[in-house]
């Protein structure tokens, strides 16, 4: 019992909240976690009121909100901190020079993934953290996103004409509104914030002009408050489901060789469905406290929706509601991680020649860690979606005579989904080789063979198509730019978008 708590207690980083961790009975990782997202929480109302741009101008909100950044760092993962000022090493100061190259933006997605991949090797198989801790590899995989995003819109183009400052450059990465769980977002899109026109310029986007005649910029800031508490209750909702089911429902008991060796099939497959689903609110409660800590600072502001409110979506990573009702593959990629998958599809999908889907899976893989779940998860999504692509193609148009036709298809669509997504993400959370194709035996390979049966018979009825690399929206590709309205930018000039 002593060592493994010794073992759940484990970190790096600072143990002031140790007591409160053994009170509590959660890891010490995730307290130092909680608690600087907590407070990052009401630094960001004391950056937005105190710290404006009428009060400070942007060099000292850029070292306001680099500094915090480097404080929560250091608070949680102690001296292992020393990984993020390495990566940044590949500043854009030191790149200057080669910037002039088209191969430069390539030269920083190949070093900054090759350095995470390295930094995740030694926390697996060095420093052996254990199984999902909150580590110091998690912000370095925002971290990797941010440097290439910056490295390849100044590319495209798309970023500022002069390069970044240093200082720029450290805030937009290490900023602590989204150093420890993101999300990514656009350079320009910050320093817009950081200066003060992130919200009048998205406001003259809405108005159709830019002449500032339309009475925007004489007008008050709309507030954030009433984003921040609606996303604040669905933390607590998410916190309390956690505490009364996940915790009932442990994945791990998938792969119990009593359950496995005693249990009909049926009865596995509806635990499996049930614990994966009970599984997903820790991550909506990480996400969206991430999206109110923005909020709260003044940040993330999308624009005015179809009722002429205030929306402030714009930092938005997840559609809770789109996926737990997404009825095909490619609807639940789309709201979920939604940043990351933007980031895919600006790094990989938009700009690979050929076999686009394979690599931006393989890639996705390599960015979340070494564990070999992850790679089972995103090896087996690919003859899934392709599946699922094929499929709908060839049966969908027969469900749409009527209403009745079309909700029997949705809600048969929903369950195959569903059943499919738990089938794909149980290596994920299951870590290892082992369970995991204990697991897959125990549901006797049943969603790769239909899957792949499938996509083989009907790929020959509808080949996909090729999309075009300067498309926003593009139907083949599970990496897609059709979010949710509540989640998609009106006027937005990311390169959105695309887990």
């Amino acid at each position: 019992m002593g060592e493994r708590a010794d073992t759940a207690f484990n970190t790096t980083g600072s143990k002031w909240l140790l007591p409160v961790s053994e009170i509590l009975g959660f890891p010490l990782d995730q307290v130092n976690f909680l608690a600087c997202q907590l407070f990052a929480l009401a630094a960001a109302f004391w950056f937005r009121l105190y710290l404006s741009p009428s009060h400070a101008n942007p060099l000292v909100r850029h070292a306001v909100a680099t500094l915090l950044g480097i404080a929560f760092l250091i608070f949680c993962f102690g001296w292992s901190t020393w990984s993020y000022l390495l990566v940044l090493y590949l500043s854009p100061e030191h790149l200057n020079c080669l910037f002039v190259h088209s191969s430069t933006y390539r030269y920083s997605m190949v070093t900054a993934m090759g350095y995470l991949t390295v930094c995740q090797v030694s926390r697996v198989f060095i420093f052996n953290y254990g199984i999902l801790s909150t580590d110091f590899s998690g912000p370095l995989m925002i971290v990797t996103q941010k440097i290439t995003t910056l490295a390849f819109q100044l590319h495209d183009g798309k970023a500022e004409e002069r390069m970044p400052s240093l200082i720029e450059y450290l805030s937009y990465n290490l900023n602590f509104l989204s150093i420890l769980v993101g999300p990514c977002t656009n350079y320009k899109d910050y320093t817009d914030f950081i200066e003060g026109q992130h919200i009048s310029r998205r406001l003259r986007q809405h108005s159709g002009t830019c002449n500032g005649q339309n009475g925007y910029d004489k007008t008050p800031d709309p507030s954030p408050l009433s984003a921040v508490c609606k996303k604040l209750l669905i933390c607590c909702g998410c916190m309390l489901f956690f505490l009364t089911v996940t915790r009932s429902l442990p994945i791990t008991y998938n792969v119990d060789p009593h359950f496995v060796s005693q249990t009909p099939f049926l009865t596995r497959l509806t635990y499996a469905f049930f614990s994966i689903q009970a599984a997903r609110p820790k991550f909506y409660f990480a996400w969206t406290l991430a999206d109110a800590v923005n909020n709260a600072a003044g940040y993330g502001f999308l624009g005015m929706d179809e009722n002429g409110k205030p929306s402030w979506d714009l930092m938005c990573n997840l559609n809770i509601l789109g996926i737990e009702t997404a009825t095909s593959f490619k609807t639940f990629i789309d709201n979920w991680n939604i940043r990351t998958g933007i980031w895919l599809k600006t790094v990989c999908y938009d700009r690979a020649p050929r076999h686009r889907l394979p690599l931006t899976f393989v890639l996705s893989a390599l960015w979340h860690g070494v564990y070999p779940g992850y790679y089972f998860t995103f090896i087996t999504a690919i003859p899934i979606t392709m599946a699922a692509r094929t499929v709908r193609k060839s049966v969908r148009h027969y469900f749409l005579a009527s209403r009745a036709l079309k909700l029997s298809y949705d809600i048969l669509t929903w369950a195959a989904t569903q059943l499919a997504i738990c089938y794909t993400v149980m290596p994920f959370l299951l870590l290892a080789v082992e369970p995991t194709l204990i697991y897959y035996r125990s549901m006797y390979f049943h969603v790769h063979i239909i899957s792949i049966l499938a996509a083989i018979a009907l790929h020959h009825k509808h080949k996909p198509r090729e999309p075009s690399a300067t498309t926003k929206t593009f139907s083949p590709s599970p990496f897609s730019s059709s979010c949710s309205a509540q989640c998609q930018p009106v006027h937005s000039n990311n390169n959105d978008k695309v887990d």
